[in-house]
């Protein structure tokens, strides 16, 4: 018997990626709209279906779908492209795969995350790792790793190829369209499967009535050719483009382009030898063309001013996991990825949009910084008998990193000088190779298990981070920031018993040299004149999760979630900046397997632990204040007419409370005609109705 079917959650508790596995999929019986109960798959692993209707109706991006997720909040910036944050913790903090590939924005002050270019409904399955407890999925995943991911199909019974396929179409306030649609043919030797999608909406209004800059247009298409000889081998070459537009409420230009390029090739093969269970290898090519400007999507001003970055991200992993005896597995490997950021801009003082495009169009592309890293590692999951299992990984990562830029904390001026500085770091390189690990205990119980694991995670200082100057000098910081290093408890347990299910998880961690953004003081007027400062503090984290479910009979079931984080900066003896209030939500659903209908109570604490002007790597991402708490009541419906057609409806915020995130960025106030006060959080949609239709074929 080999080791990986000796042990059930084997895979799950490793967290491996496999090109073929079982997707999160529902019964084909069963109507579900998604509430914040997603599945609860292993220790430390939640997975969700990113193709079912979800409520409230989300965002068509990938950090809109996390928030669903208890633990996960938005650093929202209007209608689309927030940023994601688990457990209280954002940016590079959280690690971000589709289909194991890394992919990072263009944009300086993160107007496009990396979950902007994420449209799960073309995806299967998404996958939570929560915390410094793994080492495969790549460096620096202090605060967890999410993965988006894509099933691969085989047909191996010699018959004549299948075709299947599906489609989605969602309706609703404020313009909201969206269209997905996928075809898959499969034999036993291959499969061919493209996708489509694009998702659109105008501004929404708040629960005064009041209009938030927010409209987008998002479209993607994907497609992948694989070889499978056998059940046990498959190589894929896939390909992705997409592209928008995106009108924001917190900054002075708007998002017009949004281009992605992507190239991936993945190769699996699975019981090669006794000793070997499986090599995995993966090669990937991402590029991000990213446009903003103020004059496309928003009255111009006196000047048109135009910004082009881009960002070129290449790299690979390579793994094997091992079967030393039945009771002893190991996975190791090595991953890789070279990362080069660029840009160019209009020239400054030009009075008409086609100029400023015009300008930027004909200048070359500048680099600014280049990040290389090289890492190994290796699992290990030692079963234990009657007890359980122990888990426990390393990884040692060498990074390289040159700072190209010519200017510090601002642009070039047309005569080639510097708005602020010259960079006096520019052309230098500096090297480091830091350490993570972790060591987790599972166990069983008769009804389900539990955990306690520790993890340290050393975290290098990113693109954003490293862009910030000395308040006083106006000198780069390049050089100065260390790396942040992150020591975590965590534990938790979950359970079934009855009709009851349930789980709970709970951390407490110590961040040496910690990296805080401050953008204003605690007047909210800037500290620089362009963008933020970075320093390294100490932080101490705490909070957790918690979830529990009741069936009270065949038809009916319940649900409540809570999550909760109370984290503080020790160094000032403040509470930390941006971290999310106390959250918790209940539903209650019937469902008879045709007719379903539900409800789901958001409820929100006060936030009244802050730091103003302090905050993280979105631009003027700082808090502003105290926050008061809300509560927002949804209800949704469902039909099932067959198994393979099923249309959901639902009303989000059904008694149009006026209310707004306390992580929400502050309005800018640089368009005309939005009634909202300049530094203030912008405002959550109002009263929404929306309206799914899915249907599948084979």
């Amino acid at each position: 018997m080999s080791f990986q079917k000796r042990s059930l959650h084997l895979a799950a508790a490793l967290g491996w990626s496999a090109l073929a596995h079982a997707a999160d999929q529902p019964p084909a019986d069963e109507l579900v709209i998604v509430v914040p109960t997603p599945r609860v798959e292993a220790p430390l692993t939640v997975k969700t279906n990113p193709k079912t209707a979800r409520q409230p109706v989300p965002a068509h991006d990938g950090a809109d779908y996390l928030k669903t997720i208890p633990g996960f909040s938005v650093i929202r910036k209007g209608g689309t492209d927030g940023d994601p944050v688990l457990r209280g913790m954002a940016g590079s903090r959280l690690n971000i795969l589709l289909n194991g590939e890394s992919i990072l924005g263009g944009c300086g002050g993160r107007m496009d995350p990396p979950t902007a270019y994420v449209f799960p409904a073309a995806y299967d399955q998404i996958s939570v790792l929560k915390g410094p407890q793994t080492v495969l999925y790549g460096p620096g995943n202090s605060a967890g790793t999410v993965m988006f991911e894509r099933n691969t199909m085989r047909r191996g019974d010699g018959a004549s190829p299948r075709l299947s396929g599906s489609g989605a179409l969602t309706v609703g306030s404020f313009g909201r369209n969206d269209e997905v649609a996928e075809a898959r043919i499969a034999n036993e030797s291959g499969y061919a499967q493209v996708d489509g999608t694009r998702t659109e909406a105008g501004d929404y209004k708040d629960g005064a009535g009041n209009a938030v800059r927010s409209s987008y247009m998002r479209w993607s298409g994907n497609a992948a050719l694989g070889w499978t000889p056998d059940d046990d081998t498959a190589l894929e070459l896939s390909l992705a483009r997409s592209d928008g537009y995106a009108a924001y409420a917190d900054r002075a230009a708007d998002g017009t382009k949004f281009a992605r390029s992507n190239y991936g090739l993945r190769f699996n093969k699975r019981n090669v030898s006794p000793l070997i269970e499986k090599i995995e290898g993966q090669l990937f090519y991402n590029y991000i063309d990213h446009v903003m400007d103020n004059y496309t999507l928003r009255p111009q001003g006196a000047t048109a001013l135009a910004m082009n970055p881009d960002h070129l991200m290449t790299g690979g992993r390579i793994a094997a996991t091992l079967t030393l005896s039945e009771a002893t597995g190991v996975t190791a490997g090595l991953d890789a990825r070279h990362d080069v950021h660029a840009g160019r801009n209009s020239d400054t003082g030009l009075t008409s949009g086609a100029a400023a495009t015009a300008s930027y169009l004909s200048k070359p592309r500048a680099e600014d910084m280049r990040f290389d890293q090289i890492g190994l590692f290796g699992e290990i999951t030692q079963m234990m008998g009657e007890a359980g299992k122990v888990v426990a990984g390393a990884r040692a990562d060498l990074y390289t990193v040159k700072d190209s830029r010519a200017c510090v904390g601002g642009m070039q001026m047309n005569n080639g000088a510097c708005m602020t500085v010259a960079n006096d770091t520019r052309g230098i390189s500096q090297s480091r190779t830091l350490g993570s690990g972790f060591a987790r205990f599972v166990g069983d119980l008769e009804s389900g298990n539990y955990y306690v694991g520790v993890g340290h995670v050393e975290r290098n200082p990113d693109y954003w981070e490293r862009q910030g100057r000395d308040p006083v000098t106006g000198s780069s910081l390049f050089l100065s920031l260390r790396p942040e290093k992150t020591n975590q408890l965590d534990v938790g347990a979950s359970w079934e018993f009855g009709g009851w299910s349930g789980s709970v998880s709970a951390f407490y961690g110590r961040i040496t040299d910690y990296l805080l953004a401050k953008w204003m003081t605690p007047n909210l007027t800037p500290v620089l004149p362009y963008g933020s400062y970075q320093r390294n503090v100490n932080a101490t984290t705490l909070g957790g999760e918690a979830g529990v479910g009741y069936r009270l009979s065949e038809t009916w079931k319940a649900n409540a979630t809570l999550s909760y984080v109370k984290s503080d900066n020790i160094t000032d003896n403040k509470p930390l900046a941006q971290q999310p209030p106390p959250e918790a939500r209940l539903s209650a659903n019937y469902d008879d397997k045709t007719w379903s209908v539900g409800m789901l109570w958001r409820l929100v604490a006060p936030q009244n632990r802050y730091d103003v002007g302090s905050g993280n790597i979105v631009m003027n991402g700082m808090d502003l204040g105290p926050t008061g708490g809300f509560g927002v009541f949804s209800l949704n419906g469902g039909w099932r007419p067959s198994k393979k057609t099923q249309l959901t409806t639902g009303v989000d915020n059904l008694f149009n409370k006026k209310y707004a995130e306390a992580m929400s960025r502050g309005f800018s106030g640089a368009v005309p005609g939005y009634l909202m006060p300049v530094n203030v959080r912008i405002n959550e949609p109002g009263r929404t109705l929306w309206v799914k239709a899915n249907f599948a074929f084979d």
